[in-house]
C-alpha cells in the first residue's frame, strides 16, 4: 500500500520544459547539475541562469547562446519564467519564490525533476535532523556487501541530476534528503525518518511547517514502507497504516542493548569493536538495518559487514593528535542535539568543545541543562551565536564546575583548548551551528579546524563510496 501524493508538487521531466520558459536560479552544484542536465537532453532550449556576480563569469565563458546570464533577481523576473528550478537552499516560502509563484510560476528541485525521470528505480530516502549522511552511507555499504549495484546520492554531496542516465543502472538508490528536499521525492520505496529537533527554520519559517515538510517523506511521497525511530515521539505518533511502517530503536525490530545489537529477541553482534563512535551511530546502525530489511534482504546476515564501514569526514571524526591534544572534527553539527549527542560519544575524556556559528534562533536551553549536569572540562563559544550561548551558559558554571571562554576564531578557539586542556585530552569543535556566513559549508569549517590543528585539510573530505558501485 502506498500513501497518497501531496498536491501541490510539481512532477514535471526534463522533456516537458522544451519550448517552455525555464530558468535556474542558484549556480552552486545542484544549480550545476540543473544546467548540465537540461544541455544534455535540451541541448537548444533558452535557459536563463540567476547566478551571483562571482559565478557569473563561469557561465559566460561557456559562450553558450541559448544562456542567458542574471546577477540580480527580484519577484518580476522569476514571474517572467513557466518554471525556475531552484537550488534547494532557497526557500520557496519568502520573497521572491512567493511573489512569482502567486503569478503562476512553477518551481521545481533537481530532485523532483530526477525521480520524474526516473519512476521505476527502487529509491530508499533517508531524512533527519541528525545521522542521514551515516545512514545514508551505511545503507549503500551494507547493500553494496551483499552484491548489489547501489547508487549513494543526493545531499550528502553529490546531485541526483549527476547521475541522470547510469548505465548499467544500480540494483538500489541510496538517496540522502535535506528537509529541502523532502516534498520532492515521488513514490520512494523506502522512506526512512531518523529523528526531529527543530532546525532550519529561517528557511521553513516555523517549527511547524519544518516539520510537515520533514514528515512529508512519510505521510505524502507515496512511499510503499516507512522506517521511523520508535523513540521519537513526534514519529512515533504518526498516523499511518501499521502495514506500511517498521520501527527500529524498538524491543521488537533492530535495536540496542548496552554494547550488543538485536534483532527482536535474537542477539546479532557485539558492537564495542565496531568504528561507529557513541550510542546515536548505533541506532543509525539499526536505522540502517531496518531500511535494509524492508527491502526483502536478509539483513542479520549483513551486520557484520560494518566492521568495513568508514565514519563519513566531519562527523566526530578523529583527524589525530598533535603535542599530545586530540582534535575531533564534528563541524556537521548544526543542532545543540548533535553538539550533545557528540559529547555523549566521549563521554569520560578530559574534554573541550567549541560550540557557536549562525545565529537562526535556535533555544540552547536543552545543551544548557545538560551542561548544569554533565558538563566537559571546557566550553567554548564563538561565532555568531557564541555570545548568546555564553550567556546562557554563564550563570551555571561555578556550580557545574566547568570552565566557559569565549573566542573570535577557530585559532584562538584551540589555542585556549590547549591551556586550560594542559596539553591533554582532546579539542572537539561540535558547533551546533551551521557555518554560513563565515565559511561557505561546514566542510569548510571542518577544513579551517584541521589545519589550525597542524592537519593537511585536503586529506579529510572525501566521503567513500558516493556515486554508483
Amino acid at each position: 500500500m502506498a500513501f497518497p501524493r501531496l498536491s501541490g508538487v510539481y512532477c514535471v521531466k526534463i522533456s516537458d520544459l522544451e519550448n517552455k520558459r525555464v530558468a535556474i536560479w542558484g549556480y552552486g552544484r545542484e544549480g550545476r547539475a540543473a544546467l548540465a542536465a537540461l544541455r544534455w537532453r535540451l541541448p537548444r532550449q533558452d535557459i536563463t541562469v540567476f547566478c551571483n556576480e562571482h559565478e557569473a563569469p563561469a557561465l559566460l565563458e561557456m559562450e553558450d547562446p541559448n544562456c542567458h546570464v542574471e546577477t540580480e533577481v527580484n519577484g518580476d523576473k522569476l514571474a517572467a519564467f513557466e518554471y525556475v528550478i531552484k537550488s534547494p537552499g532557497i526557500s520557496p516560502y519568502s520573497s521572491p519564490a512567493v511573489d512569482a509563484a502567486l503569478h503562476g510560476t512553477k518551481f521545481i528541485g533537481g530532485t523532483s525533476l530526477w525521480f520524474a525521470e526516473h519512476p521505476h528505480e527502487r529509491t530508499i530516502c533517508v531524512t533527519g535532523t541528525k545521522g542521514k549522511s551515516t545512514v545514508t552511507a551505511l545503507i549503500a555499504h551494507l547493500l553494496r556487501s551483499a552484491g548489489r549495484r547501489t547508487a549513494l546520492a543526493g545531499n550528502i554531496g553529490l546531485p541526483l541530476l549527476e547521475l541522470l542516465d547510469v548505465e548499467p543502472p544500480p540494483q538500489f538508490w541510496a538517496i540522502e534528503l535535506s528537509s529541502y528536499q523532502t516534498r520532492e521525492v515521488v513514490d520512494p520505496e523506502v522512506a526512512v525518518i531518523l529523528n526531529f529537533f527543530p532546525e532550519h527554520l529561517d528557511w521553513h519559517g516555523s517549527e511547524q511547517r519544518y516539520f510537515d515538510d520533514k514528515m512529508s517523506l512519510a505521510l505524502s511521497s507515496g512511499a510503499r514502507t516507512v522506517v521511523l525511530n520508535a523513540a521519537d515521539q513526534r514519529l512515533a505518533s504518526l498516523a499511518i497504516d501499521p502495514m506500511c511502517v517498521r520501527y527500529f530503536n524498538h524491543p521488537d525490530g533492530w535495536h540496542v542493548e548496552e554494547n550488543s545489537l538485536f534483532r527482536g529477541e535474537q542477539f546479532v553482534m557485539d558492537l564495542r569493536m565496531i568504528a561507529l563512535p557513541g550510542l546515536h551511530n548505533r541506532i543509525n546502525l539499526c536505522a540502517a538495518l531496518t531500511a535494509v530489511e524492508a527491502l526483502g534482504i536478509d539483513a542479520v546476515s549483513l551486520a557484520a559487514n560494518v566492521n568495513l564501514f568508514k565514519i563519513l569526514p566531519h562527523r566526530l571524526q578523529n583527524l589525530g593528535a598533535r603535542e599530545g591534544v586530540q582534535f575531533i572534527n564534528d563541524s556537521i553539527s548544526t543542532t545543540p542535539h548533535a553538539s550533545m549527542a557528540a559529547l555523549d560519544s566521549l563521554k569520560g575524556m578530559k574534554l573541550a568543545i567549541i560550540v557557536g556559528g549562525y545565529d537562526r534562533g535556535v533555544d540552547w536551553g536543552a545543551f544548557a541543562d545538560r551542561m548544569a549536569v554533565d558538563p566537559p572540562k571546557l566550553v567554548i563559544t564563538m561565532g555568531q551565536n557564541g555570545p548568546r550561548i555564553f550567556e546562557r551558559l554563564k550563570p551555571i558554571v561555578h556550580k557545574s564546575h566547568f570552565v566557559l571562554m569565549e573566542a573570535k576564531e577557530i585559532e584562538d578557539a584551540i589555542r585556549i583548548g590547549r591551556e586550560v586542556l594542559e596539553n591533554e585530552g582532546a579539542i572537539l569543535l561540535s558547533p551546533g551551528a551551521p557555518s554560513f556566513p563565515r565559511y561557505k559549508d561546514y566542510v569548510e569549517r571542518g577544513k579551517h579546524f584541521a589545519k589550525a590543528a597542524g592537519f593537511d585539510p585536503d586529506m579529510i573530505s572525501a566521503i567513500p563510496g558516493m556515486g554508483v558501485s
